[in-house]
């Protein structure tokens, strides 16, 4: 197993060209909120320096995609995503299914549409070769802008 995957030390685990092609012509992403300059899948990105955590989602038109650093940190990520948008921002987040968070339960489910991802994802490093498929099931968390969701 990747202990790397599991942490928010190692930024280089990135989601695969393919999945977050299908997922842009969804919703045409316009920022990367949690990027490296290698990793970013949009024009517009956060790195660790520029911190997304701290800095705005909502800087233009268009949709909001996160594949934010995995470990202890996630929970953050979570919740600025759901903070943004309350304010109107359409955010996508990908992230592992865990259903038995807090913040699963307190900023996803009920808030936000849920998409299971089947199977287990195969990260790529910066250079696009991937790695074995990840130890753990995926999501894609889809916040609507202000819209809540029905359970």
């Amino acid at each position: 197993m990747n202990a790397a995957l599991f942490s928010s030390k190692k930024m280089d685990y990135c989601t695969p060209q393919a999945f977050f092609d299908a997922l842009n012509r969804e919703f045409h992403f316009t920022l990367d909120a949690a990027a490296t300059a290698k990793s970013a899948k949009c024009p517009a990105y956060y790195t660790p320096e520029t911190d997304g955590l701290k800095s705005p989602w909502k800087v233009a038109e268009g949709a909001v995609f996160c594949n934010p650093p995995y470990g202890r940190e996630v929970g953050k990520w979570v919740r600025k995503a759901y903070e943004e948008a309350q304010g109107g921002a359409t955010v996508v987040l990908l992230i592992p299914a865990r259903t038995d968070t807090t913040y699963f339960h307190d900023y996803i489910y009920g808030k936000a549409e849920i998409r299971f991802i089947r199977g287990r994802l195969r990260f790529t490093d910066e250079e696009g070769n991937a790695y074995a498929p990840a130890p753990f099931p995926s999501m894609v968390v889809v916040y609507n802008g202000e819209k809540e969701v029905q359970t």
